[in-house]
């Protein structure tokens, strides 16, 4: 029988238009708890990195970690699949086979705006949201640090090598002792035949950036951002936002705005740090477990 305290992979076969694609994911907890949370990571991240907060959450509810398309164990797709629509879509596949009874969700920047995108649809099946650094309008500056950041370079000879790259990439995510950075940067690699090691995603993943640099990137963004904020006012379920205080892409404008309307989240910044927590540490796991066991409790 599986240890409900360490990771299960299991996969889920998802619709893009041409074809079927395999999603990845990572089960933690008992199989059959009915009582889920859904916990999607960052745009060049996977679901590994939410070891810890499902080690503290797995007691009480089943947790579910997918690797998005193009990342992790999941299938590749093409780069213009890479969108916030096509992860919504394969979420509704994935919500359907684990057929929860009360649904939670935790979204790390792009797996908050897949949050986003699913709890506000007509019916919902979401009861509980927590947005990591993430809202409908992202600081442009921010993605651009972004894509002007990430891919630079893919392989590497070591762990040690590509954990300090990494951090060189991800400062935003503040203090780590050298054994948590290593936990995090573990999973971000594959093993290739002549022993180096290779970042885990597609490098497509991240052309949707190239529109920065188009004529009407501004109007682009602006339209993102309008139909963002109309699916966040629609949001009917308890929401939590977690702001790094250094975030460059949550600004505190945006964070307030969002206590304001819609679910009129409630916030909560996290001290030393910048984009994005990584729910590493007691001191943030602790608000995201209480958050979820109020508003998950057995009716």
């Amino acid at each position: 029988m599986a240890d409900p305290r360490q990771p299960r992979l299991e996969t889920v076969s998802c619709l893009h238009p041409g074809g079927l694609h395999r999603m990845a994911y990572w089960e933690w907890g008992e199989p059959d708890n009915p009582d889920v949370v859904v916990c999607v990571h960052g745009l060049s991240r996977q679901g590994r990195d939410f070891d810890r907060l499902a080690a503290a959450l797995s007691p009480r509810l089943r947790v579910v970690c997918p690797d998005v398309a193009g990342r992790g164990r999941s299938q590749w797709l093409a780069p213009e699949l890479y969108q916030v629509p096509q992860y919504a879509a394969d979420m509704v596949t994935l919500l359907a086979r684990l057929r929860a009874r009360r649904l939670g969700w935790v979204g790390t920047s792009m797996g908050g705006l897949v949050g986003i995108a699913l709890g506000g649809l007509r019916d919902s099946p979401l009861q509980a949201l927590v947005l990591n650094d993430i809202g409908p309008a992202i600081a442009e500056q921010g993605l651009r640090r972004i894509a002007g950041g990430l891919a630079r370079r893919m392989r590497f000879a070591s762990l040690d090598e590509a954990a300090d790259y990494l951090w060189s990439v991800s400062e935003g995510f503040g203090p780590h002792s050298r054994a948590d950075w290593l936990e995090l940067s573990r999973p971000m690699l594959v093993e290739q035949a002549d022993g180096s090691l290779l970042l885990h995603y597609d490098p497509a993943i991240l052309q949707g950036f190239a529109q920065l640099a188009a004529p009407d990137a501004a109007t682009q963004l602006a339209a993102g951002e309008q139909a963002m904020w109309a699916l966040y006012d629609a949001v009917r379920a308890p929401t939590l936002v977690l702001r790094g205080e250094r975030s460059d892409i949550l600004s505190d404008g945006t964070l307030q705005a969002m206590r304001a309307r819609g679910p009129c989240a409630q916030g909560l910044e996290i001290a030393g740090v910048g984009h994005a927590p990584t729910l590493m540490s007691p001191e943030q796991i602790e608000p995201v477990r209480r958050f979820l066991f109020e508003h998950m409790a057995a009716a």
